[in-house]
């Protein structure tokens, strides 16, 4: 008796376990967006027709700038980096990634979030997420590129970014060109 009792209770936590695992996957077709309820306002952009421009176009062989050469280990990049041209809307990372906010209800927040030095993202219309920064390497670290103040005041928009694209280990980032302060 004992044994069927125990044996039925594996099996109990066994069907629980796969009913979870199945809940969790993304169905074929269906949106991977986190909170697809929230959107941008009217005003904020489509991903046919973005709100604006963000970063210079990069060409191939192009994509780091002579600050982040300098910078590598021994004058070299990480290899994989290519030229990316992408649409999405710019949400603050943390707070997507913790609690699925995004969109014009949640714009005041990321703005907040960005001006305290939260991480900047891209949310593009499959699902994707990437982390967007600037590029130009002693620029960044020394606080003179002004990409940070276009974030805040797109936040919740859906832009085109232009950059350069790197991932590891499923961390995608997108390092936009062009937001030196002159």
């Amino acid at each position: 008796m004992k044994k069927n009792w125990m044996a039925a209770v594996a099996g109990l936590g066994v069907c629980l376990l796969g009913t979870m695992l199945v809940a969790q996957t993304p169905k074929k077709g269906g949106s991977t967006i986190l909170q697809p309820q929230m959107t941008v306002a009217a005003d904020g952009g489509t991903h046919e027709k973005p709100h604006v421009t963000l970063g210079e176009a990069v060409k191939a062989g192009e994509e780091w700038s002579a600050t982040t050469l300098g910078a590598s280990v021994d004058g070299k990049p990480n290899p994989g980096a290519k030229p990316i041209k992408i649409t999405g809307e710019v949400l603050d990372f943390s707070c997507y990634m913790q609690i699925g906010k995004h969109g014009d209800k949640h714009r005041a927040c990321a703005q907040k979030c960005f001006k305290a030095g939260q991480p900047i993202g891209l949310l593009a219309k499959d699902g994707s997420l990437y982390m967007l920064m600037e590029e130009e390497h002693d620029l960044r670290r020394d606080g003179q590129t002004d990409f940070r103040t276009s974030a805040i005041d797109h936040a919740a928009h859906i832009v085109e970014v232009n950059g350069t694209l790197w991932s590891h280990n499923g961390v995608k980032a997108i390092y936009v060109h062009g937001f030196t302060k002159k």
